[in-house]
């Protein structure tokens, strides 16, 4: 009707709407185009969460030793009992004081992360260790892994253990498989999470466990180098006269120089120059066997059971072992709180 306009009213909405359509157009395809994104952020994050489980896996997979890297070897009944008594078998493992031979666990291990309680290591075949070999002694011993694949806590001391000498370890286990057998199993842990994942113990291991034997130092004396390997191995002096880091593992740099009891009650003397220096390697050597100290006074609380393991050595053990202690040099350690 009038010249120049289109009378259609949907062309009309059409060209009037085409900013709008446009806009929204790009809107849906600036939205799709953040979906997209937003999906590769999420496969790459699971990616990496996959890839994070699969590091973790591997690297806390528990070591073991196989049977048949272990030679030949014959038993030594009589060093089996003194690596027994060196390495203290029976504080932890014979509930009786008495009974020093029947160890069916279960003697309770307080320290910040709970309570830990020692298990039977008894040659029983269904509640302590009859059904092992060698190799699973061994493997546990120094690799901190039980015969069926698990973490070994470390208030189980293998960190000092994986120093002893492999025929040592094995005439140890020989010993045990003589003794009396003890049914009964030790109860479980007393831990809160996340201390209860034993698989994390894999990292723990990765940075307290060296895997490293104890090698002798030429340039000193044989009876040096078997005090060094008795402390630092069967008789893991350190575990409890060094102190600990957040994690639980010995500060290397303050070793035997005393700390808070790991029990959670007194504190363990430095046993280096800096606590002993005006000790003699007869005195040491004298505590070793009496628990006598040279002021006249004796050792209290848990030295007492060591005494009584390390009395039972032979004469030039001790001597070998205070001789070693004496020619510790001396290392500040932590301060004592105040005697009350």
């Amino acid at each position: 009707m009038f010249a120049g306009v289109d009378s259609c009213p949907a062309k009309q909405m059409s060209v009037g709407a085409s900013p709008e359509i446009a806009v929204g157009r790009r809107l849906l395809a600036a939205g799709k185009g953040n979906a997209g994104v937003v999906r590769r952020l999420l496969i790459l994050a699971a990616l990496a969460v996959l890839a994070g489980i699969a590091c973790f896996w591997f690297l806390t997979i528990p070591q073991r030793v196989a049977a048949d890297t272990l030679p030949s070897h014959k038993p030594d009944l009589d060093n089996g009992r003194r690596m027994f008594v060196a390495g203290g078998c029976a504080s932890c493992h014979a509930p009786s004081k008495e009974e020093r031979t029947k160890l069916g666990g279960g003697v309770a291990l307080h320290s910040p992360f709970g309570t830990f309680y020692a298990p039977n290591i008894s040659p029983h075949a269904g509640d302590g260790i009859g059904r092992w070999n060698e190799a699973d002694f061994v493997t546990a011993m120094t690799k901190g892994t039980s015969p069926d694949g698990r973490h070994y806590y470390p208030a189980f001391p293998y960190t000092s253990y994986q120093r002893m000498a492999p025929g040592d370890l094995r005439d140890l286990f020989a010993y045990l498989q003589t003794l009396p057998p003890v049914a009964g199993k030790a109860r479980d842990h007393d831990l809160a999470f996340p201390f209860t994942v034993r698989r994390g113990l894999g990292l723990w291991k990765l940075l307290y466990l060296d895997g490293h034997p104890f090698v002798p130092d030429p340039s000193q004396s044989p009876q040096w180098n078997r005090g060094a390997y008795l402390v630092n191995g069967p008789s893991h002096c350190a575990e409890c006269h060094s102190p600990r880091d957040m994690l639980g593992g010995l500060k290397q740099d303050q070793r035997f120089a005393g700390g808070p009891n790991p029990e959670g009650e007194g504190w363990v003397p430095n046993i280096t120059q800096k606590g002993l220096g005006k000790w003699s390697a007869k005195d040491i050597d004298y505590l070793l066997e009496t628990g006598d100290l040279p002021e006249g006074d004796s050792v209290g609380g848990s030295m007492r059971d060591v005494v009584r393991n390390t009395s039972q050595l032979p004469p030039q053990d001790r001597a070998a072992m205070a001789a070693y202690i004496k020619s510790l040099p001396p290392v500040e350690g932590p301060r004592p709180p105040p005697k009350k």
